[in-house]
């Protein structure tokens, strides 16, 4: 039997909003995905960019859904901003928070000092998603980075996903805080590597495999930390924003969505690359895709795949169809 993803990989990092969930609606078949993960012995983490949420409430939500969590599974980039803290400062010293509760017990709880106001003794600044910070946060924080305080930010995402629409993120905010000071902070959230290091260390992961829907967090963590990665198509990621890929956001894998991990598809068979089935050739910037039929099925899926190691390989700025079959398969990723 062909090589399967999970006997590479001993766990499994999964994003959670377009990844296993849109909001308040399970992404069909995740739930089922992700147990097929855990009865082949492989162990699970939830990994979210949201700092205002604690494991326990990202666990409820999760049971909610139809998928089984633990809170021990969830990892927050409030916890990774912690651990980036402690792994810096000495015990005791004063931190700054701007964020939830739950980032304040995260700091308490490395043996650190939180505090909501600054004063010459705050050595450090957090700033982590919440719905309640208002420009008196943002003020004391701006005179705590100025005076000098390092400044870790949990992440940097620009918009938070809602039932309602995109919303103003943490990133929002830092970038308030940035004009201000003109200062840089140091990430612990995706894309940068903290968080899914902190995943995968609590999981004890010699092999983790990161599953996520977005290029420039998910599958950008995952390359930042060392990590492989599957993409999916349920979420923000388009073949478009696929074949466009910058180097340090190009994934290992690609699926239509955690289905795949159920179907024991072989790894070869997810991998970017060529796929048989399919002829493509560059002319200018411009992708010809024909047929190969003596090759092998050619499906859409495993086209995109041929695509994305063709246009990583070489600019393209369009694709077009040399035959009906060609054109028949391409036609799902609007990529004409």
């Amino acid at each position: 039997m062909a090589e399967t993803l999970l006997d590479r990989h001993d766990t499994v990092l999964f994003d959670l909003d377009g990844t296993v969930y849109h909001g308040t609606r399970p992404i069909p078949g995740a739930a089922d995905a992700i147990t097929h993960v855990r009865e082949r012995g492989r162990a699970v983490r939830f990994v979210t960019n949201n700092a205002a949420k604690s494991p326990e409430s990202v666990a409820e939500h999760l049971v909610s859904l139809g998928v089984h969590a633990e809170p021990t599974e969830v990892s927050t980039s409030a916890q990774a901003a912690a651990v980036v803290l402690r792994e810096r400062l000495p015990a005791d010293t004063v931190v700054l928070v701007v964020g939830t509760a739950f980032l304040e017990a995260q700091v308490r709880s490395v043996g650190l000092r939180p505090t909501r106001q600054y004063g010459p003794e705050v050595a450090a600044v957090v700033q982590g998603h919440s719905p309640d910070t208002c420009w008196a946060d943002l003020a004391e924080a701006c005179l705590a980075v100025r005076a000098g305080a390092w400044w870790v930010a949990c992440n940097t995402d620009a918009t938070l996903p809602s039932e309602r629409g995109q919303l103003p993120g943490n990133g929002s905010m830092v970038a308030a805080l940035l004009a201000a000071t003109e200062r840089e902070p140091h990430v612990a959230g995706k894309p940068e590597a903290p968080l899914l290091r902190t995943a995968a260390h609590s999981a004890g992961a010699a092999s983790p495999l990161v599953v996520g829907d977005r290029l420039d967090t998910d599958i950008a963590g995952a390359a930042a930390a060392g990590f492989r990665s599957l993409a999916v198509l349920t979420g923000v990621a388009t073949p478009r924003r696929l074949l466009a890929a910058e180097p340090g956001e190009r994934p290992d894998y690609l699926a239509a969505d955690l289905g795949a991990l159920t179907r024991d598809l072989s790894a070869g068979e997810l991998e970017i690359g060529p796929h048989p089935g399919w002829r493509v050739t560059v002319k200018g910037e411009v992708a010809v895709v024909e047929s190969a039929v003596d090759e092998g099925d050619g499906d859409s899926l495993g086209l995109l795949r041929h695509l994305c190691h063709v246009a990583w390989s070489a600019p393209v700025s369009s694709v077009r169809a040399a035959d009906a079959r060609a054109e028949s398969a391409l036609a799902p990723w609007e990529l004409g």
